[in-house]
């Protein structure tokens, strides 16, 4: 499938690794090596689809004109936009249109995700009490230095986009609504450390930094017959999922624990998702505009 790169940031960059050959132009204003400065100069017949890899202010245009001609889009998550009707709208261009919008979350391609949706599906952990979510970076200072990037909502659109979309994942929308619990901004003008959670079933908390001086992730999910945890990404490694089998009263559980260093696997498998999207026809918006309402309640 021909398509084109629009930003060649970081994540375009990545994405131009992964579509390799089948990437035919690419698009950015500033970028010396782009093809292209602007997507309206790219002949229509030259692409099937595009990855945008842009800033958050410029996609709901860029997308409006992708989608309008027919061409497949993913899109760097988040989606944001001041209300979801823009989002509707974007849904019912690319279901007139026939053509797939997909907004990238490909955190739902690590290995250890996988495994915990399959789990809690399972249901062999039983009833889901609650889950305890953390995603740290040390991104502090390149994000005050950015000159885009240190404004909004910060680390909470940011980082708190995964968090909520992880949950989508694995449990279905949350059946409360969310409730800050501390919001700071300790280095940067926007929010560099964030937490909040629901109090429905199961009981959610997250948390999010800029401010993990050591890049690392976990998660801890408790349930009626025992627990499940991961500790770190694979571009983090070493990455574990570890299950615990609840003994009775209490003590030390019997457990299994499965290790993991290898690359980043999630970048060529969501590259592939899209591809098969593609020929279905199915996009994911439903799921940007339950994001955007809750990171716009947040933020209020």
């Amino acid at each position: 499938m021909d398509n084109i790169i629009v930003g060649l940031g970081v994540q375009g960059m990545k994405r131009l690794c992964v579509a390799g050959k089948e990437v035919v132009a690419t698009i950015d204003p500033v970028h010396p090596k782009a093809d292209y400065r602007s997507v309206m100069d790219v002949p229509l017949n030259n692409y099937e689809a595009a990855l945008v890899c842009t800033p958050d202010d410029a996609k709901i245009e860029l997308l409006t004109y992708l989608l309008s001609n027919g061409k497949h889009v993913l899109v760097e998550k988040p989606l944001l936009t001041r209300d979801n009707s823009e989002l509707i709208r974007l849904q019912e261009l690319a279901n007139s249109k026939q053509v797939v919008c997909y907004t990238a979350y490909n955190h739902r391609f690590e290995p250890h995700f996988m495994r915990m949706k399959h789990l809690i599906e399972s249901e062999e952990l039983g009833q889901i009490y609650c889950a305890r979510l953390f995603y740290g970076n040390g991104t502090a200072r390149l994000v005050r230095n950015s000159s885009w990037r240190d404004q909004g909502g910060g680390v909470l659109p940011d980082l708190g986009s995964h968090l909520l979309d992880t949950a989508l994942f694995w449990f279905g929308k949350p059946s409360a609504r969310f409730d800050v619990y501390s919001a700071n901004r300790f280095e940067n003008r926007s929010f560099d450390h964030f937490s909040f959670g629901s109090k429905g079933s199961p009981l959610l908390q997250f948390e999010m930094t800029l401010l993990s001086w050591r890049n690392h992730f976990y998660a801890d999910v408790f349930g009626e017959y025992g627990s499940a945890h991961i500790q770190s990404l694979c571009k983090w490694g070493p990455s574990s999922f570890i299950r615990r089998f609840r003994n009775l009263p209490s003590g030390r559980p019997d457990e299994e624990s499965n290790t993991l260093v290898q690359p980043d696997p999630t970048w060529e498998l969501e590259y592939k998702h899209f591809k098969e999207l593609c020929l279905n026809g199915k996009s994911n918006i439903k799921n940007d505009i339950w994001i955007n309402t809750m990171l716009k309640d947040l933020m209020q």
